[in-house]
């Protein structure tokens, strides 16, 4: 697996270093057709929550790897089968991060992706999308990321930098946490789901803290009609995933060029490696529970774009091919493939 997107982003590099000049011009073709859908989800930490454990189901056996593994068998591929799964990213802060087979490209003026969730009328579970380029061309997501800037980003009630701590008190109780703006509350048990809803391969650390962006609550009762009162949750305009119904493919689509660094600068991406979805609603429902974003797929909206890009990466990072038997090649070819860099390190990738 990761040996097929190494290989993606690699082809990527050197069609752009073989067709453009340093700094642009000249356009990119992608030599081979591309899934439009997610490939594999690389991170994932839920926060508690009542479906935490469920979905996907997990154990103290788990690991970060494992748990990741079995987020991708949920969630990867075409979200429409039948067979497809669904999972949740507890309370707020929980997050998943996931890429496709190949970087996702900024098509000027258009939606460039779409995240699905299990949103519908006057429930939504609202969650911040993130973008990262994989600078460092290490295949993992671990360099600066961008927020997508929704309609809520400037809303006086939005909390950035928003940080909060949950702590493990002890097997099936409610998970007490503590926040930054000086609140504290607790996840609170109900009697539908009796699992234990701390992440179990994280118990043994006690604690769990998240950082992020907080959006305002959106949860109110209204009258139900019937003499009684229901939750609503209503969707906001634009730019989060579990946000607004799948069949709104409009609303669950973001254009990467809505991303925004941490000083809430625009910033130029031509593409992006890594997609992060992270909940950013902090409130109970009464009987309903906390809000929990759930994240069933994502789509790339033109994965056989054509487009003009800069390449991001330093010059001391771009590679050469070659072939066992040292021929140098245009691209990797099936079998061992040598990867030689400017700075004089090499990697072997084996194309099945």
């Amino acid at each position: 697996m990761k040996d097929s997107v190494s290989l993606c982003r690699l082809i990527l590099l050197l069609a752009i270093l073989t067709l453009l000049p340093w700094g642009g011009g000249g356009s990119l073709g992608v030599c081979f057709a591309q899934s439009p859908y997610l490939q594999a989800v690389d991170e994932y930490v839920p926060a508690p929550g009542q479906f935490v454990n469920t979905l996907p189901v997990t154990t103290a056996d788990d690991t970060p790897q494992t748990v990741a593994q079995k987020c991708t068998e949920a969630i990867a591929g075409d979200y429409t089968s039948q067979s497809h799964g669904m999972i949740t990213l507890g309370a707020w802060g929980g997050y998943v991060t996931f890429h496709f087979d190949h970087p996702v490209v900024n098509v000027p003026g258009e939606r460039d992706f779409a995240v699905f969730g299990n949103a519908f009328e006057n429930n939504a579970e609202p969650a911040i999308i993130w973008v990262s380029v994989d600078r460092n061309q290490n295949g993992m997501p671990d360099d600066e990321w961008y927020e997508i800037k929704g309609s809520e980003y400037d809303n006086a009630a939005t909390i950035h930098n928003y940080e909060l701590t949950y702590t493990y008190s002890g097997e099936k109780q409610a998970v007490a946490w503590t926040d930054n703006q000086d609140n504290s509350g607790s996840i609170s048990r109900n009697k539908y789901h009796k699992q234990e809803y701390f992440p179990l391969w994280l118990t043994s650390k006690g604690t769990l803290t998240l950082t992020g962006c907080r959006l305002p609550d959106n949860a109110s009762q209204v009258d139900n009609g019937e003499g009684g009162l229901m939750w609503i949750l209503p969707a906001y305009e634009y730019g989060y995933a579990d946000n607004q119904p799948n069949s709104n493919r409009e609303g669950c689509s973001v254009d990467i060029s809505w991303a925004v660094d941490s000083k809430g600068q625009s910033v130029t991406l031509p593409y992006v490696d890594f997609i992060r979805c992270q909940n950013a609603m902090n409130q109970t429902c009464g009987s309903i529970g906390e809000t929990s974003t759930e994240i069933i797929g994502a789509e790339d909206l033109h994965p056989d774009a054509t487009t003009a890009i800069s390449p991001i990466v330093s010059d001391v990072l771009t590679p050469s091919v070659y072939a066992i038997h040292g021929e140098r090649l245009t691209f990797p070819r099936r079998g061992i493939n040598i990867i030689r860099y400017a700075d004089g390190k090499t990697k072997k990738i084996i194309i099945k």
